[in-house]
């Protein structure tokens, strides 16, 4: 297909006539042409597939009956390397065999000598038009694809990099693939940047949360049901697998599963195929399966809780996701990232570009990055997420943090000026406490004005705000007591 920005009312399409009766190759040019078509004409099968290899086309009008070369060996060749390209087959024989030979090898339509132009022109333009929506949506799609590979999965870490170098190597393969690591470490998004980067793409991802249901609910809601299975069931409901055909199932938590359900998974995975509650005949899917534990499945296995087949059925390739107290050095750029992503959503501090703006103040990335991050990516996300809908000002300070991270790292803020320090402050404290005096001491040798006082520190006035709003410190006015 021709790139569809090269489309114009002028231009609807480049057709290609393969046929060596001359006086019908320019009656067709002469017909295209006068529909806006652009047309170029080969004599015989040859010159037809030699025109075919050296550029692309928006349709083939191809002769079923040539020489050197008959039409069905041409349309057999071109469709062992292109399966896109429409192509119509013409011929002084209305043989209905040739006709579904033709069609078997991939023509896409039929028409025989003498033909109805006006018919031919509309079918033309169907055709066309159909290709061009379809190349178009293909081609957003790869784009898309191509800007978001691996779309929420930061991290510059050397284990990160090379968790993306093993996503992108497993992702185009049918493996079964095991997700293991922490509560909060994005387990899911990588499931979906596997799905996202497969050949599987265009069809269905399928996420089963396996702890939320009880057993007899989870194997209806994976196998579907008939009619009249159980009490409830009214009418016939698919099951994930089979709306999932040809498609992503990805079971999160799948050490919660019971073993009913194991063993049924099981025969998923071996025989491609599974039987609905109360129906008789198996159903045939082609699934791929993900799943994803925070438990040590392999533990589950000795102590008896999950099937060893099963285990290794689905362990044929491990992705094992650090924790983030593991990988700190990804902290800041998760931050950028989560801040541009819920600015966005909250329409707030954006850039011309599209960036957040908002940053936090120093204390407040310190204690990000000395924080043990029991919650993983998660618990970061939220912590974001909060700052964003808080920010009055581009520069996030440390107030705005959770009350509880700021204790767990041993920072206190509500004290107040002057009063005595506990006798358990943290080093974060004694620090802010020893600031606060000396800033304060200097603003009233300076009469409380904060240009005398910021250039008797030899810093910007600027930085000296920053630190008075930090710090919390009420400024008053010159002479006042």
């Amino acid at each position: 297909m021709n790139d569809p920005q090269d489309y114009n009312p002028e231009n609807r399409g480049k057709v290609l006539v393969v046929d060596d009766e001359l006086d019908i190759r320019e009656g067709l040019e002469l017909l295209l042409t006068s529909e806006g078509y652009a047309v170029e004409l080969a004599q015989n099968g040859a010159e037809g597939l030699e025109r075919l290899e050296s550029r692309p086309y928006d349709l083939v009008l191809l002769d079923l009956m040539m020489p050197d070369k008959s039409g069905m060996e041409v349309l057999s060749e071109v469709r062992q390397r292109d399966r896109e390209t429409p192509i119509f087959m013409i011929t002084a024989y209305g043989s209905v065999e040739a006709a579904v030979q033709a069609l078997k090898l991939g023509a896409n339509d039929y028409f025989s000598k003498p033909w109805d132009n006006e018919k031919l022109i509309i079918e033309i333009d169907r055709m066309i038009a159909r290709r061009r929506l379809e190349y178009e949506n293909t081609h957003l799609k790869r784009a898309f694809q191509q800007r978001y590979s691996f779309p929420n999965i930061i991290g510059k870490s050397e284990r990160m990099v090379r968790l993306l170098d093993l996503v992108g190597q497993v992702a185009p393969s049918r493996s079964t693939i095991l997700i293991t690591g922490e509560t909060g470490t994005g387990k899911e998004l990588v499931a979906k940047a596997i799905h996202t980067n497969s050949p599987r793409s265009g069809r269905m991802f399928v996420a089963v949360n396996s702890g939320s249901l009880p057993p007899e609910l989870l194997e209806s809601t994976l196998f579907g049901h008939v009619r009249g299975a159980f009490t409830s069931a009214v009418q016939s409901k698919k099951g994930y697998f089979e709306v999932a055909d040809h498609g992503t199932i990805f079971f999160d938590e799948i050490g919660t599963i019971g073993p009913e359900t194991q063993i049924k998974l099981l025969r998923v995975i071996q025989e491609k195929e599974f039987t609905p509650l109360g129906a008789t005949d198996p159903i045939k899917v082609d699934v791929r399966i993900l799943a994803a534990t925070n438990a040590d499945l392999h533990q589950f296995v000795k102590e008896g809780r999950f099937r060893e087949d099963l285990y290794y059925r689905l362990n044929v390739i491990n992705i094992s996701l650090p924790p983030l107290r593991e990988r700190k050095e990804d902290i800041l750029p998760l931050v950028d990232h989560f801040f541009t992503y819920y600015c966005r959503e909250n329409n707030k501090f954006l850039d011309a570009s599209g960036r957040s703006m908002l940053h936090f103040v120093p204390e407040a990335t310190e204690v990000l990055m000395e924080h043990n991050w029991p919650g993983n990516v998660r618990e970061l996300e939220n912590v974001v997420e909060r700052a964003v809908v808080l920010a009055t000002d581009p520069e996030v300070p440390l107030h705005v943090l959770p009350d509880a991270l700021l204790q767990a790292n041993g920072v206190r803020l509500h004290r107040g000026d002057g009063g005595p320090l506990p006798s358990d402050a943290s080093l974060f404290e004694i620090v802010n406490d020893y600031e606060r005096h000396v800033i304060m001491e200097r603003l009233e040798r300076c009469n409380w004005s904060q240009t005398e006082t910021a250039e008797s520190f030899h810093v910007p006035l600027s930085t000296l705000n920053q630190k008075i709003k930090r710090l919390d410190i009420k400024i008053r006015k010159k002479g006042e007591a």
